[in-house]
């Protein structure tokens, strides 16, 4: 018969057994129903908050949380993810975006992004709207292998560094200045307009520098002289020489690649010194910032620009005129291209890590790769969004032209889709 403290012993004994196997247990069960989903999912966002484009910067803001607004709850809307709360591949966990300011200076972008991964714990990245901090933001990004979408910036090079954490949903700047000519061809046989003669104007970094190199070669292969080559620094805040150079040039046509400041900058110079070109087509970004027309007020009517979305398109896409209408009730103000396509990168992404049913970043590349969202489901004039597995780049994305009159944007171009008539040449400054 066991003493009292040999069954004491076994007591002893027995309990840690007994919680081991129960440990055991919870282990292998956890094991039978796989990892548990996160409640909450975090995305980086990169952008210029601050500085010169930080009006730009709080647009595309405005769009992203839109997005987040319509992802993380119920909406009836044909967007993907509209229709149920949060994103139902991993549990209906909500979306979270984390932001981070780079002020439009490349090195802390790429410092942001570092921050973003390695202190904020985002699974993806979306940025970062300058050409230059794009670049080396995700370079950061290649480099940890975590996915980077871009919705805003547009030179070629970005789709053509071999990258295969880089996804661009935008068209970009090939796509837009072959729009260019083709806009140019329509308007001399629709309207018996002929431009003689081309002044290139664009900021010295990336977007600029790359835009002008495209317009030149087509110039060239339409056989019209650019006259004028005139590059500037963003940063510059008095541009009265290099508007000089547009001005003794005679151009009858001027291509801009400005953001916002400079922009305005030039339009201030080119009224005080009487300059009004047959037409001025700008290369989207500063010239569609909600500021330019703020600032300059009739002044900025009949300035023609690319664009990749415009209000009046909603005539043709009724969802379109269904989330500004969201949009304009939540921040008092349409729209505008920048914002349109930030909130439509942050669905793009969202929906591919839906699919993927997982934060690992290789499960929501694959994600992006599969991506085949349809043109009725997106706010943008495209065919719909589908990924380019070499390049990154969106195959389906289509630019239009837009033109201020009466300080509002209104498609001009395609004429298809054209809700108001073209006004060719821009009226003198008087008039």
């Amino acid at each position: 018969m066991p003493s009292q403290s040999g069954k004491a012993a076994d007591r002893c004994l027995t309990l840690p057994t007994v919680v081991v196997v129960w440990l055991l247990v919870l282990l292998l069960t956890a094991c039978a129903v796989g990892p548990v989903s996160p409640r909450t999912v975090r995305i980086g966002a990169v952008y210029p908050l601050s500085g010169s484009l930080a009006a730009t910067g709080a647009d595309i803001q405005r769009g992203v949380e839109l997005a987040v607004e319509i992802v993380n709850n119920e909406y009836e809307l044909n967007l993907p993810l509209a229709r149920t709360a949060g994103l139902p591949g991993l549990g209906d966990a909500k979306l979270e975006i984390v932001w981070a300011d780079h002020g439009g200076d490349e090195e802390e972008g790429a410092i942001q992004v570092r921050r973003l991964l390695q202190e904020e714990g985002v699974v993806a990245l979306l940025g970062a709207y300058n050409g230059s901090v794009t670049a080396l933001a995700s370079q950061e990004a290649e480099a940890a292998e975590v996915p980077f979408v871009n919705a805003t910036s547009t030179s070629p090079l970005l789709t053509d560094r071999g990258y295969r954490w880089f996804f661009r949903t935008t068209a970009d700047d090939t796509i837009f200045v072959r729009n260019f000519f083709n806009f140019l061809a329509d308007v001399e046989a629709r309207h018996d307009i002929t431009v003689d003669s081309i002044a290139v104007v664009y900021e010295n970094r990336l977007f600029g520098t790359s835009v002008a190199q495209l317009e030149t070669a087509y110039a060239d292969q339409a056989g019209i002289p650019v006259v004028a080559n005139v590059p500037y620094s963003a940063q510059a805040a008095n541009v009265d020489a290099e508007a000089q150079k547009v001005v003794a040039s005679h151009a009858s046509l001027v291509m801009h690649s400005s953001y916002t400041q400079d922009a305005i900058l030039f339009m201030q110079a080119y009224k005080r010194m009487g300059y009004r070109p047959d037409a001025i087509l700008a290369m989207d970004a500063g010239f569609i910032s909600p500021s330019f027309v703020e600032t300059l007020g009739e002044d900025a009517n009949y300035i023609l620009s690319r664009e990749a979305w415009a209000r009046d398109l909603g005539e043709a896409r009724p969802l379109l005129w269904q989330v500004n209408g969201l949009y304009r009730q939540r921040y008092g103000a349409d729209m505008t291209g920048n914002s349109a396509r930030a909130f439509t990168a942050l669905i793009v992404l969202a929906d591919a890590i839906n699919r993927a049913g997982s934060v690992e970043p290789e499960a929501i590349r694959e994600a992006l790769l599969a991506t085949d969202i349809p043109a009725e489901q997106l706010i943008m004039p495209w065919a719909g969004v589908r990924f380019d597995p070499a390049t990154g780049q969106n195959t389906l994305a289509q630019g239009i032209i837009v033109q201020i009159q009466e300080q509002n944007y209104y498609t001009v171009w395609p004429w298809d889709v054209a809700s108001h008539e073209l006004v060719w040449p821009m009226p003198e400054w008087d008039q």
